[in-house]
This record gives structure tokens, C-alpha cells and sequence, in this order.
């Protein structure tokens, strides 16, 4: 039988009533064959794992030689709580950190701050000065481990944090090895924590890039994020578009500021959502790898190899958990996770079954650790690299993606860039509408999610829920009080005064930042030093 006779007897046969799409909305046909690739080039489209354009993955072993890194993502109470659990599941096989902070600290804000009253400790860490730090990580050695810390407005304070912390450890902070998000574009389009306007944002960041370049030579200093994007509602289309504009909006900044692009460009790193449509995530990252190569390649002339390369942490999709049947939640995430392993990334977070209801339970973080371990030692799936590589529909639409992320960079541009894109509320409207149209398509059936709009079940889930204490906080206050009397407080105003003259004399913020961490000044104290000069977003209407 050949092509034509065999589509001409497919559409006899009956189908399923169903929209045969992706979550991107891009259209599925029925059967991929070579047409659908017909001008694929195997050496400028795919070419070997670890050579250019990096399609099939940044490393030349890929997992044979070297398991992505485990991490979960925890936080919650006071440091001590969270340094438990962290023990806890480097008991259990975790293989590196990832710090969850509350939203005080997210905003840059004191524990003991009217802002912050009935949200310390709730939905991370809080952690308001260097003794915080020091009891986050009391028996964790900084250079045996690996910390990625989610973190945006007060990035360059947590990081200080940390490399004083190693001091204290007699860890040099160039064997330092981790992450911090400090990833400001995205926090306007999507996730909305904030605290200074774009333009100082952007120059903070620079200050990052410039000291680890010299300082911290192992740390990723920005983790370019898609995933609070997809989070918040945008198609795997949008997701990687709009983080590959963000990442480059990063080279732009950092090479107006006079620093050689293949100086900093080693050290970004990209951070993933995995959501349900399985084989349009695996394309997502092999079309990510490929776009971010080429164009450091062709536009920004990089000549280091290293800074091609696209090395990225995927977290399971937290919007996909549902409260009804929360058990549904483990398969899904394991699905999410598996596409996430096969498209190749080099750091993985699994969700808990409960994260819908509160933070996680270690019984269900263990679980949800434990799902990373079996995809890893019994599937099968890291014995070959890029097994999906050569795939008909893979392909296709690993090269749709591609195309239509071009098309996305086109708009942006006629916008004048990612900045004045967000100042005109374009990545907002994007998100927003693309969220609205996936709840309609559940809401009209369209598209499933199973114990929602199909296979419901009367009556709610009877699973154990983590609750923190409400004296967490005042015991926190306390101690907040406590480091502040045993402080020498003549040093720590000295240190925020020279930190805001750094500010409006434009030298780099870091080393001025790192001495008010030493001198245990609070994370209100050093953001507050800054808004005085920077001053504090305020987001446009967009409606």
C-alpha cells in the first residue's frame, strides 16, 4: 500500500470525537511520515549529543555518563525546620538542594514587617539575616553540594548570604556550585514579585554577572525561568519563546555593560516547566537547545562552546495538580517527569501530591523523590541518549516550535525589546488570553483533566496536610530581635550607608551588599537602602 491509498483508508475509519491538538493549540495529524520532514538536514538540525546546535542534548554522554541532579524543591517554617527536611532527603537519595523561601522574603521584606504578618514560614523558608543562613545550611558542606535558590528581587542579598556562609564553612567561593533565579523579567510578565523598576533591576543583575564572573566562577547566576510563565497560564509555545527573549534581553544587558559575552554567558542557566502533553514538552526542550545555540552563534558572535549550550532544570507543572483525587498527581507528575528526563534536562523537581492543599508532607515529598529514582534506575529511559531523536512527530514538531518562536522574536522586536514589551502589558495580554482559552476549552470539554471534567467522584480526599505552627512567627520575630541586640548596630549603618552611595555612584553592588551581610544587617534593611534609590515598580494597567 502506498501513502495516498493508505490516507485515503484512514479517513474512512471513524475517530473520537476530540480535538486532536496540543495544549499549544498546534494541530496533530493522524500519522507523521518523511514528508514532514523532508528538508531536515541531520548535521544542522541534530547533528551528535554535546556538539552544536545541541539538539539532542548539551553533554556528548548525556545520562551513561552522568544522572541529572535531583532536587526537590523545600522551604517552610524557620531555618531549622527546613534543615531537617533538607538532612531528611539527603538521607534519601536527593543529590542537591533547592531553597524555597516565604513570600516576605520573595519581596524583600523582615519577618518582623506589618507587610508581613500571617505569611512567615507559610509557603517557604523565612529568612531575614545571615544567621538565618547559617542554621539553613548548620551540617550541609557548601562544597560537597549543590543549591539552587528561587529567589528574584533579593537575589544578589541571598547569594551574599550564602558565600558568607561558606566562608564560615572555610569554603572558598570560587568551588561554590548552585543557583539563583534573579530572574526579574519574568517576575513582570507572570509571577509578580518585584520591588525595584526594570532598568535597576536589570543593572543589579549586571552587578551578579560582573562579581561571579571574577568571584564565583561555578555559580549560575541567573536561571532564566519559563516556568513561572506556564505557570501562570501561557502555552509550551509562549513558555519558550518568551524565556529565550528574557535570556537574551540578559546578553544584551550584559554585553552593554562591557562584559564579554562568552565572560558570563557559560553561567545562565534555564529553568522548565513540564506540562501534560508529553511529546510537545520533549520538542520544547530540543527546539530550546537549538534557537539558544544559533543565535549566540550568528548574533552574538560567542566563540566559547560552552556558551551555546543550554543546560536546564525542569520542575513538574504545579498548575496541572489537582485537590480532587490527589492521588491522580503522582502519575501525572511521573508522565511530566519522564518527558522532562527525555527531552534532556540536567536537574529535576518532582511535585508532591499535596502541593495543591499546602506544602509538602514528607511522606508525599519522599514520593514524589522517589518517582525521579524509578524513572532513573528501572525504566530504561537514560540508557540512550535522545531516544526520541529521529521521531517523525518529534521532529516536526520540535522544527514548528522553532518557527513559530522566531515569530514571536519578530513581534517583540517591533515592540522596541522584552523591556518596552512589558511596559506596554504585550507578555501580560499573551498570557492571560492563552490561560483563559485552556479554561474554556475544560470548561467546554474540549481538552481533559481527569477528576475534573471527566471521571469526577463525589466527596474530597482524606490525605495528610502539613500545617505550621502560627508561633513560627513569633518565635522568628524573637530571633530577629535577638540578632539585632547582639549586633554591633554602628557597623551595620555604616555598611548601608556605603552600600547607598554604591547605588547612585554606579559601582558594582556585590562587595557592598556582601559587607552588610557580614555585619548581619536584615534583608528589609539592604532592600530598603536600595529603594531610596531606586525607588519601587509599579505595573501598568493592561485592561
Amino acid at each position: 500500500m502506498n501513502k495516498e491509498d493508505w490516507k485515503k483508508k484512514q479517513k474512512t475509519c471513524k475517530e473520537r470525537d476530540f480535538r486532536f491538538t496540543t495544549v499549544s493549540d498546534l494541530p496533530v495529524k493522524p500519522l507523521y511520515l518523511p514528508d514532514d520532514i523532508r528538508d531536515f538536514d541531520y548535521d544542522k538540525k541534530l547533528s551528535y549529543p554535546g556538539e552544536f546546535p545541541f539538539t539532542r542534548g548539551v553533554y556528548t554522554n548525556m545520562y551513561r555518563g552522568r544522572l541529572w541532579t535531583m532536587r526537590q524543591f523545600s522551604g517552610f517554617g524557620t531555618a531549622k525546620d527546613t534543615n531537617e527536611r533538607y538532612k531528611y532527603l539527603l538521607k534519601h537519595g536527593q543529590t542537591g538542594l533547592s531553597v524555597a523561601f516565604d513570600f516576605p522574603t520573595l519581596y524583600g521584606r523582615d519577618s518582623d514587617d506589618p507587610f508581613s504578618q500571617g505569611e512567615v514560614g507559610k509557603c517557604g523558608v523565612a529568612i531575614d539575616t545571615l544567621r538565618d543562613m547559617e542554621i539553613l545550611f548548620d551540617g550541609i558542606p557548601l562544597d560537597k553540594i549543590s543549591t539552587s535558590m528561587t529567589i528574584n528581587p533579593p537575589a544578589a542579598i541571598l547569594l551574599a548570604m550564602y558565600i558568607v556562609v561558606g566562608e564560615k564553612q572555610g569554603v572558598l567561593a570560587e568551588v561554590l556550585t548552585g543557583t539563583i533565579q534573579n530572574d526579574m523579567l519574568k517576575e513582570y510578565q507572570a509571577q509578580k514579585t518585584w520591588i525595584y523598576p526594570p532598568e535597576p533591576s536589570l543593572r543589579i543583575i549586571t552587578d551578579i554577572l560582573e562579581y561571579c564572573s571574577e568571584h564565583v566562577p561555578k555559580w549560575n547566576t541567573i536561571s532564566i525561568s519559563g516556568y513561572h510563565i506556564r505557570e501562570a497560564g501561557s502555552t509550551a509555545l509562549q513558555e519558550l519563546a518568551f524565556t529565550l527573549a528574557n535570556g537574551l534581553t540578559y546578553v544584551e544587558y550584559g554585553t552593554k555593560a562591557g562584559l564579554s559575552v562568552d565572560k558570563f554567558a557559560p553561567r545562565l542557566s534555564f529553568f522548565f516547566n513540564s506540562h501534560l502533553d508529553f511529546f510537545e514538552e520533549i520538542a520544547k526542550y530540543r527546539a530550546a537547545r537549538r534557537i539558544w545555540a544559533k543565535v549566540m552563534h550568528d548574533k552574538y558572535r560567542a566563540q566559547n562552546p560552552r556558551s551555546y549550550l543550554m543546560r536546564f532544570h525542569t520542575q513538574t507543572a504545579g498548575c496541572t495538580l489537582t485537590a480532587q483525587q490527589p492521588e491522580n498527581n503522582i502519575i501525572r507528575t511521573a508522565f511530566q517527569a519522564l518527558a522532562a528526563v527525555l527531552g534532556g534536562t540536567q536537574s529535576l523537581h518532582t511535585n508532591s501530591m499535596d502541593e495543591t492543599y499546602a506544602l509538602p508532607t514528607e511522606r508525599a515529598v519522599k514520593i514524589a523523590l522517589r518517582t525521579q529514582q524509578l524513572i532513573a534506575h528501572e525504566t530504561g529511559a537514560a540508557n540512550t541518549i535522545d531516544p526520541l531523536g529521529g521521531s517523525y512527530y518529534v521532529e516536526a514538531l520540535t522544527d514548528e516550535l522553532e518557527k513559530r518562536t522566531y515569530e514571536y522574536f519578530d513581534k517583540i522586536d517591533t515592540l522596541g525589546g522584552v523591556v518596552p514589551a512589558i511596559e506596554k502589558g504585550f507578555f501580560q495580554r499573551e498570557i492571560s488570553r492563552s490561560a483563559y482559552e485552556y479554561q474554556r476549552a475544560l470548561e467546554h470539554k474540549v481538552k481533559y483533566h481527569v477528576g475534573i471534567n471527566m471521571f469526577e467522584e463525589e466527596g474530597g480526599a482524606d490525605i495528610e496536610i502539613l500545617k505550621i505552627p502560627e508561633e513560627i512567627e513569633k518565635n522568628q520575630i524573637e530571633e530577629l530581635k535577638e540578632v539585632k541586640k547582639q549586633r554591633n548596630s554602628v557597623k551595620v549603618k555604616r555598611a548601608l550607608k556605603q552600600l547607598y552611595s554604591a547605588a547612585g555612584n554606579g559601582e558594582n553592588l556585590m562587595p557592598r551588599i556582601l559587607d552588610c551581610v557580614r555585619e548581619y544587617a536584615t534583608l528589609g534593611e539592604i532592600c530598603s537602602t536600595l529603594k531610596e534609590e531606586f525607588g519601587i515598580y509599579h505595573e501598568p494597567i493592561i485592561f
